[in-house]
């Protein structure tokens, strides 16, 4: 078989992460779900919105992205 340019895709499995949030924090997830549904006109969870709001910081972090990409 040729080579591919596309390569092999990562490990795609979802990891179950369970954590303890301040109230402060809770209200403030509440407030972006609503804001999201007032944005797009459709409701999502703040469970499901959590991966999304992570994956976005982490990939605007410019620091460590480049102290990843060193490493």
């Amino acid at each position: 078989m040729a080579d591919l340019r596309l390569p092999k895709l990562a490990e795609r499995t979802p990891v179950r992460i369970t954590f303890n949030a301040m109230p402060g924090l809770v209200e403030a997830l509440n407030a972006y779900a609503d804001a999201y549904e007032a944005a797009y006109g459709q409701r999502e969870s703040v469970p499901d919105l959590i991966p999304a709001m992570l994956s976005a910081f982490i990939e605007t972090d410019r620091r460590f992205n480049r102290a990843r990409r060193k490493s």
